[in-house]
């Protein structure tokens, strides 16, 4: 199957064979992940800006090489590694489809980037799963830039409890708000796997999608700078009955004994998470600006970028059709909703998470006095 992406064609396994939904003994390939892949693209674009002096990139599990060559072709000296032999070879019969020159290799990519001689700017870790097996690796050899897709939401996102425990070394809770716990579960595990080499990884873009968490993590070499983003992680404590939740930094837990707003003895713990911003708002916009009319899912990144670039920085979202049920009472339009908010002096913000998802420094009894007809 031929497929078009940005300014790259390349082949790919049909679709109907299985291995572009992750089954079936083909070489990889996932079309949902267009999305995925195009903002990628303008991450690199944008990054390009931010710090010139980056060149090399790595896309460490490559398949088709699709990653490697919208980066190539983007300017970036790239180099593709896969331990499938029939992926590395349509990954080279790609590029030299397109006259690229990608560095395409039969690797290990933990292995490729623990050679001494050997350090890639930028590695992009785009597994089947956990990121977490290539986690060390990464933040180990990579300059300045480190993406990383997790696919295993499940885990990540506390319904499959004990999973997510193993993989992240942290306790995932599942909640109303499961794309934002996933999302900085991925990022506390990430945060401290980089900490261990003093190196600081800070998110500049991080977003979920469909099925995936997605982030972006700048990193900083001074030992001083990890222990900065050690002091954003912390502990939200959560109400099961009436929704309330709370949160405090630290690597210790310190629950409340009953939920503060309704006295109710069901609350969980999760944590560590990270409790700090997920992306660089200056960053966020400049990535914006790079998508591209070639781009397949420029419109709907488009969207979902501004409404990142404006989302508050709280550590969770509210659902506005589960709060509505939980009060039994209609859901009105989201932006009179949110309006309403605003006019009794709380911050509020939609959350890219969902058409009704916010954000809010109002807690859960403030919410609904403040929209209360």
């Amino acid at each position: 199957m031929r497929v078009t992406e940005g300014r790259v064609e390349f082949d790919a396994p049909d679709a109907r064979d299985g291995a572009s939904e992750g089954r079936g003994d083909g070489v990889f390939y996932n079309p949902t992940q267009e999305l995925n892949r195009d903002v990628t693209v303008a991450v690199l674009r944008a990054y390009a800006d931010r710090e010139p002096r980056a060149e090399t990139y790595l896309d460490a599990m490559t398949a088709t090489g699709v990653r490697a060559l919208r980066a190539a072709a983007g300017g970036w000296d790239a180099t593709a590694a896969d331990t499938d032999a029939d992926a590395v070879s349509l990954a080279r019969e790609n590029a030299a489809h397109n006259d690229m020159d990608v560095t395409v290799v039969d690797r290990d990519a933990n292995a490729l980037m623990h050679e001494s001689t050997t350090v890639f700017d930028v590695v992009d870790i785009d597994p089947f799963g956990t990121p977490v097996p290539f986690a060390d690796a990464a933040f180990a050899n990579a300059r300045d830039l480190v993406c990383v897709t997790a696919t295993d939401t499940a885990p990540l996102c506390g319904a499959h409890f004990e999973s997510g425990v193993r993989s992240y070394a942290a306790v995932p809770r599942n909640t109303d708000y499961h794309p934002e716990m996933g999302l900085r579960i991925l990022l506390s595990a990430m945060v401290r796997t980089a900490a261990r080499y003093d190196t600081a990884a800070r998110p500049i873009c991080s977003h979920v999608s469909r099925h995936y968490a997605r982030t972006y993590l700048e990193l900083d070499g001074r030992a001083t700078r990890a222990d900065d983003c050690i002091d954003e992680l912390g502990y939200v404590h959560h109400c099961e009955d009436c929704l309330a939740r709370e949160s405090g930094v630290g690597l210790i837990a310190d629950p409340p004994a009953d939920c503060p707003a309704c006295g109710s003895d069901r609350l969980v713990t999760a944590g560590p998470l990270w409790l700090g911003s997920i992306r660089d708002r200056e960053f966020v916009a400049a990535v914006r600006r790079e998508l591209t009319g070639d781009m397949g899912e420029a419109t709907r990144a488009d969207r979902m970028l501004r409404t990142l670039e404006a989302e508050l920085d709280e550590p969770t979202h509210y659902d506005q059709h589960r709060l509505c049920k939980e009060w039994t009472r209609s859901a009105p339009a989201m932006d009179d909703f949110l309006d309403d908010l605003r006019a009794a002096g709380f911050e509020a913000s939609r959350a890219h998470y969902g058409g009704t998802t916010f954000k809010t420094d109002a807690g859960v009894t403030e919410i609904r006095d403040a929209t209360a007809d």
